[in-house]
This record gives C-alpha cells, sequence and structure tokens, in this order.
C-alpha cells in the first residue's frame, strides 16, 4: 500500500458542502449550542423523460449515485448505456436527467414498478412478491483478502469522510484495490 491521498467526496473545509450549522437551546433556556448536520436532499430521477423515483440523499456525488442506483436497481447492465446525464434544481429539491440506451429503457417499462426508495429495504412499491425476492444473478466466488489489508482500515477509511468528521451521522463506503490500497470513498446519511 502507498501513502497516496484518496479521494474524498467532498474537499476538507471548515463546514463541508453537504452541512449545515445549526443553533440550539435547552427546553428551558438555560444553554445553547451550535451542531453541524449533514443535509439531505429530494433527488428526482428520469430516465428519458420518464419519471421514476425520488430518492432522499446527501447532495455530494449525485453523478456516481445516479449510476450506481442505475446498475444497483437493474435499469442498467452497465455504465456505458448511461449517454447523459444532466442535473438541475439547488437546494432541498434536485432533479436528474438521464438518457439511457433505447434497450434500457425498454426493460425499464417493463418493469412497471414505481420505487419508493431503494436505500432502505426495496420492498416499497412493489406489485407482487416476485417482484419482491427476483432470481438474482449468481456473483462469482472471490477470496478474502489478506488480514494485513484490513489493520487500521477504521482509521484509513476516515480519511475518506469530511463530512462525517465535521457533524457524523453519515455512512462511508469505499474502494479498495486489488493491492489493498483504498482508492475513492464516498459518504451519504442514507444510501450504503
Amino acid at each position: 500500500m502507498n501513502a497516496k491521498r484518496p479521494q474524498c467526496a467532498a474537499p476538507a473545509s471548515v463546514t463541508p458542502a453537504a452541512s449545515q450549522n445549526y443553533h440550539y437551546v435547552t427546553l428551558d433556556h438555560s444553554s445553547g449550542a451550535e451542531t453541524a448536520l449533514a443535509e439531505e436532499v429530494a433527488l428526482a430521477i428520469a430516465y428519458n423523460g420518464i419519471s421514476q423515483a425520488v430518492m432522499l440523499v446527501t447532495p455530494t456525488d449525485l453523478e456516481d449515485f445516479i449510476v450506481g442506483f442505475s446498475l444497483g436497481s437493474g435499469i442498467i447492465k452497465d455504465a456505458s448505456e448511461i449517454y447523459d446525464l444532466k442535473l438541475t434544481g439547488a437546494g432541498p429539491a434536485q432533479y436528474a436527467q438521464v438518457e439511457i440506451a433505447s434497450r434500457a429503457f425498454w426493460n425499464l417499462k417493463q418493469q412497471r414498478r414505481q420505487l419508493a426508495g431503494t436505500s432502505g429495504c426495496g420492498l416499497c412499491g412493489v406489485e407482487a412478491v416476485e417482484q419482491a425476492l427476483p432470481e438474482l444473478n449468481v456473483l462469482a466466488g472471490a477470496p478474502l483478502p489478506p488480514a494485513q489489508w484490513l489493520e487500521g482500515l477504521r482509521q484509513r477509511i476516515s480519511e475518506f469522510q469530511p463530512l462525517g468528521q465535521h457533524c457524523g451521522a453519515v455512512h462511508a463506503a469505499v474502494y479498495m484495490d486489488a493491492r489493498g490500497e483504498l482508492l475513492m470513498g464516498r459518504e451519504d446519511i442514507g444510501r450504503h
């Protein structure tokens, strides 16, 4: 492993972009303080002009989220099936217009599913039990990483969490290469 600096979801700053400071007082108004809270916004995703889902997300790395959501939901089989991705909106409401390949769009229309959200268990919005328990592709097995790659992992992950270091209460995911080096990290208040 080398000492290369990790790619972080947000630049190190006094107040990361996806947080706001809030002032609060105790119920008896005897004391007060300020704390940072992670932000969450509504992101509406439409494919080829048809609305598919509204998700609550931390407003960083939205392009990565949309690609991951599209792959994870089975809307596309490969990121190359996304031809264009436009983000608009600001504040609490943001919009993504995603142009996908015709075959992927046809498959999407066949799903006939209105998603309530898949950052949870994924059951909301299904029309039948068969949709709730779809047959999944079997992934090829992979050997476990060497134990030394996991030593100090908790501390190394924190390098990828500027928002988490600032205000806490966010999840993180990291990408580790075949040499045990952490290359990329993302954090979010709700998605995993």
